[in-house]
């Protein structure tokens, strides 16, 4: 990603410190599994694996 150029570790842990303080730590564990949903969800989409499971789902009723 060019426009966040280069990022360190040091800007990574102030970004966990920053996310630590405003969400605090009973509600980790539920954010990082609604992000990854949301980002499996998205590369599902954008190679179109999600319509060919619609597709497979949809054969399997019609037989």
């Amino acid at each position: 990603m060019p426009f966040l150029g280069k990022i360190g570790w040091v800007e990574v842990v102030l970004i966990l410190v920053i996310v630590l303080i405003i969400f605090g730590p009973g509600k980790l564990p539920g954010l990082s599994k609604s992000v990854g949903q949301a980002v499996r969800n998205f590369r599902n989409a954008v190679s179109g694996k999600d319509d060919e499971e619609k597709q497979g789902k949809k054969e399997e009723k019609d037989a």
